[in-house]
């Protein structure tokens, strides 16, 4: 029998091809083309659901539960970062890099266009001689394809899924030739939390307004209502050095490292979910959940509108498609899957009813 160099690689195919029309025939050539390869490939596709609960949100629990079983045996994901419903990447697919980088994985990801985000923005404008999103901020992350949690974690190639694969396939037989010639001692090892019991319990604000200008002043007051109740909240902005380096990638990938570093020593996760240039998560946010999930990490979540999703997105005469002819998820949840299995939601915002979000994390 021919020797297969895949044989151990267990690929995990995203993206929001589940809610693409004919999306799924998309993703199952996706998995006939790595599966060619000899490459073995894990997908809550290859589970046969019942999905047949009448309460909705148990019919995600059973995708869910798949999900946690596929997730565990993924060596390495290859991701469609294309914009969803947004300036954005498919914020579930986030949550998912988040999570099998956490476990160790490799990440790689695929994109038609490689240019920074501010060509890509088509609401970025100049105000007072600024280059300003939306929300009239100092463009965040401008200078970069995407944010700084996917730059920093994830091999990004600029073209389809099947360029990716091959870009995969290519490093697997580079880092055989690498290790065979100088051993294995570059091998990537699982990354692991450097959490410290202190008495003092820590809570990670994991936000969007880490880009909102005066975002200092703005964590501050979290802060000091999180003092209040005897828990210490951290947030983006904190730890770390500031370097000098001109490099929007090399920052990226320092402030990534301290991130991560930050959500391993904390005990608690609270995310801003709301939609950030569009209708998706932040994508930092996004990662931050899968990785914090990853780690064991309680979360909560927070929501303007906790509405479910095919209530809230725009859909032609409420018909269960968006208006690009997509899927709306329908399990009675105000978001995706992904958060809304891992956390309890809350409509609350990040600076009042501190109390309540903390006897939710207590529970």
């Amino acid at each position: 029998m021919m020797y297969n160099p895949y044989k151990k690689e267990n690929l995990y195919i995203a993206g929001p091809e589940c809610f693409y029309n004919r999306g799924y025939s998309l993703w199952y050539s996706q998995r006939q083309l790595a599966e060619y390869y000899g490459f073995n490939v894990v997908l809550p596709t290859s589970t046969q659901y019942k999905l047949d609960n009448e309460d909705l949100r148990l019919n995600a629990d059973e995708i869910f539960t798949d999900l946690i079983a596929q997730v565990e045996k993924t060596t390495t994901i290859i991701a469609d970062l294309e914009f969803f419903r947004g300036c954005e990447p498919d914020s579930g697919t986030v949550f998912e890099i988040g999570w099998i980088y956490a476990q160790g994985g490799k990440c790689y990801g695929y994109t038609k266009d490689l240019r920074p985000m501010v060509f890509k923005n088509h609401n970025a404008k100049v105000v007072n001689n600024r280059v300003v999103d939306e929300y009239g901020w100092t463009h965040p992350y401008s200078a970069l394809p995407f944010c700084p949690s996917l730059c920093a974690s994830t091999k990004i190639i600029e073209g389809s899924y099947e360029n990716c694969l091959k870009s995969f396939i290519e490093d697997i037989t580079e880092e055989k030739r690498v290790n065979y010639l100088y051993g294995e001692s570059n091998k990537k090892s699982t990354i692991k939390s450097s959490k410290k019991e202190t008495d003092q319990k820590t809570v990670y604000i994991s936000s969007p307004y880490r880009y909102k200008d005066g975002a200092a002043s703005y964590f501050a007051k979290i802060k000091e209502k999180y003092e209040v109740f005897g828990y210490k909240a951290v947030s983006s902005l904190d730890g770390g050095e500031k370097s000098n380096n001109e490099d929007p990638l090399f920052d990226a990938v320092v402030n990534f490292k301290n991130r991560m570093a930050l959500i391993d020593s904390s005990d608690y996760i609270v995310a801003n979910l709301n939609g950030f240039h569009g209708l998706e998560t932040n994508n930092d946010v996004s990662f931050e959940c899968g990785y914090a999930y990853a780690k064991g990490k309680k979360l909560i979540g927070l929501l303007d509108d906790i509405r479910i999703m095919r209530d809230k997105i725009p859909s032609l005469e409420n018909n269960g498609f968006d208006i690009y002819d997509n899927t709306i998820e329908n399990f009675n949840y105000p978001i995706n899957l992904m958060f809304a299995c891992t956390m309890d939601i809350l409509q609350k915002n990040e600076l009042d009813h501190i109390d309540e979000i903390i006897k939710k994390l207590e529970s």
